[in-house]
């Protein structure tokens, strides 16, 4: 038996803004989506590469302000990519840190935080 890897699920508060800032700025496509009825919150999946990201408007699914690290081949191409599509709330930088990696650290517009990062 082998564990898999996780599926972390975050809070969200306004479609229109997770959807600006995964989708259209970060890169991701949307897996599914799923609302009980048409007017109850919705539950969606995202992805990229291999990450995959849980987003929930239902207020019991998870904390606001939560944070991830995701291992990225080269966090500098994801620089490059992310500077070439201006995001009016976030100018990136790639920081190294002292325990050997190289980051980029975001927060999406329900305070969650999200660590890109690269080994050195």
């Amino acid at each position: 038996m082998d564990l898999l890897a996780p599926t972390p699920i975050f809070r969200m508060f306004d479609e229109a803004k997770t959807r600006e800032f995964y989708v259209r700025w970060l890169g991701f496509r949307v897996q599914f989506e799923h609302r009980y009825e048409p007017d109850m919150p919705l539950y969606m999946a995202i992805e990229r590469g291999n990450c995959i990201l849980h987003l929930s408007e239902h207020h019991g699914d998870t904390t606001p302000g939560s944070a991830i690290r995701i291992e990225v081949s080269d966090v500098d191409e994801l620089h490059r990519e992310l500077s070439s599509r201006p995001y009016g709330f976030a100018r990136p930088s790639v920081e190294p840190r002292p325990w050997g990696t190289r980051e980029i650290s975001l927060t999406d517009p329900s305070g969650n935080r999200l660590h890109f990062f690269s080994r050195c």
